[in-house]
């Protein structure tokens, strides 16, 4: 028999996966799908993505009538499940994050001790990292040029469909997915690839036309909600990319910039590994920041007295996904308000955003606090009043999240404290902002 292996990881579709194509022409009599659990990847500290995931892998399990699930060190367990196949051949589409390119190197080592290769084909990008380079080779930090050479270099089409493939279970037993308990209070996002695609498809028909008009505003909720099936490769952006480019409208266009922007943060962390979980713009380190504590946990439990954000923060904890301009706008107040390190948000985010994306995740954060690639200026620092009166401005989003403003009026909804008597069960803001700002900037100047 010749039989070969599909590794899956940040791919967990059918539609548009190159490598299923050359797992199957490798292994014409036999294809385990294999799913390995990395403790790495999957522990306590991450309950709202092991969540997820448990349940998005028992869905594709579903629809390809098998799923080889493995507990444990990929090293050890990719090779002993090749070996128990036959395999000649593991297949995978390339990581270029951190600990990603470490493991699939170690996996590659250990793999060809046994005369069996580990092939790369394609990756969870439109282009892949290191592939957009100055004239000089290296590769950007600022957006714009880096999307202008991403446009330039182009990518493939969406690779066919596969058709039918001969999956394999090594030992003839389905595996138990292991379950994962969903965090209280939380509900979970439609998963799989077909839910994938029906959302795209929704999106594209009612509101990516308007998007470049809507995309800052949170209350109407008319994003695409694609970052979670990118997050794990249900969809990948080739088949976003193709269904965009008939398109003639300012909304299609700012959707594939920011389909750019998730690959530019790729290629920021592939240049630079030590970014993920240090200063990028190393200078920062120098800043003076606050030790964690209560003001943590309030801005966390979403109890800051500040609307918008406790808004935020509690859709954080009732969805594990935040409308990115209140993402940006929750990031500033902890860093630039509350004064504490963006390790401190970057990680609280890891662990309860369902699409957390480590590039888009840390660098993301990184822009707010200054200290990253394409760094908003420190000094621009977020009111989130203003803010919230100029993309929430009836108050549409923080009375869903917010419950103990439901009754407060558009005028007064972001600055309820400004009432004569200001809505029972709702603090008081834990800081004043204007007085936090000169205390950024203070700080800010002392490092210049």
């Amino acid at each position: 028999m010749t039989t070969s292996v599909m590794w899956f990881r940040r791919d967990v579709r059918l539609g548009d996966n190159p490598a299923i194509h050359d797992a199957r022409d490798a292994g014409p009599d036999g294809v385990v799908p294999l799913f390995v659990l990395d403790d790495r990847l999957w522990g306590s500290g991450a309950s709202t993505r092991t969540a997820y995931l448990s349940r998005l892998l028992q869905d594709f399990a579903d629809r390809i009538g098998s799923l080889h699930v493995v507990h444990g060190d990929p090293v050890e367990e990719v090779v002993r499940v090749a070996r128990q196949a036959g395999a000649s051949s593991v297949h995978i589409a390339a990581d270029f994050a951190p600990y990603g390119a470490r493991r699939d190197a170690r996996v590659e080592t250990a793999l060809a001790k046994h005369d069996i290769a580990l092939v790369r084909t394609g990756s969870p990008y439109a282009v892949a990292p290191g592939r957009v380079t100055k004239d000089d080779g290296t590769g950007y930090r600022v957006f714009t040029p880096f999307f202008n050479g991403w446009k330039e270099h182009g990518w493939r089409g969406p690779a066919p469909e596969v058709g039918d493939i001969p999956w394999l279970r090594p030992d003839g037993r389905t595996h138990r997915i292991p379950a994962a308990a969903i965090p209280h209070g939380l509900t979970l996002p439609p998963l799989g690839e077909d839910a994938a695609l029906e959302r795209w498809q929704s999106f594209l028909a009612d509101d990516v036309a308007d998007y470049a008009e809507t995309r800052d505003l949170p209350g109407p909720d008319r994003t695409s909600r694609m970052s979670v099936h990118l997050k794990w490769g249900t969809i990948h952006p080739r088949t976003l990319l193709a269904d965009l480019a008939p398109l003639r409208s300012r909304g299609a266009e700012a959707y594939a910039r920011e389909l750019a922007f998730r690959e530019f943060y790729a290629d920021v962390l592939h240049q630079r590994p030590d970014s993920a979980f240090g200063y990028y713009n190393t200078a920062f380190e120098q800043m003076e920041y606050d030790e964690p504590g209560e003001a943590l946990e309030a801005w966390k439990a979403g109890s800051t007295g500040i609307p918008v954000v406790d808004a935020g923060m509690r859709q954080l904890m009732g969805e594990g996904w935040i409308h990115n301009r209140v993402r940006m706008i929750v990031a500033s107040f902890l860093v630039k308000d509350l004064h504490i390190e963006w390790q401190h948000g970057a990680r609280h985010f890891l662990d309860l955003l369902v699409d957390a994306d480590l590039a888009s995740n840390q660098h993301g954060w990184q822009w707010v606090a200054g200290s990253g690639t394409d760094a908003s200026p420190y000094f621009r620092i977020f009111n989130p009043m203003t803010q919230g009166k100029k993309f929430d401005p009836d108050g549409q989003y923080v009375r869903r999240w917010v419950p103990e403003l439901a009754d407060v009026d558009a005028k007064h909804i972001h600055e309820p404290w400004t009432l004569e008597q200001p809505p029972a069960g709702y603090p008081a803001p834990i800081v004043d902002h204007a007085e936090e700002r000169r205390e950024s900037l203070r700080r800010y100047d002392a490092i210049k």
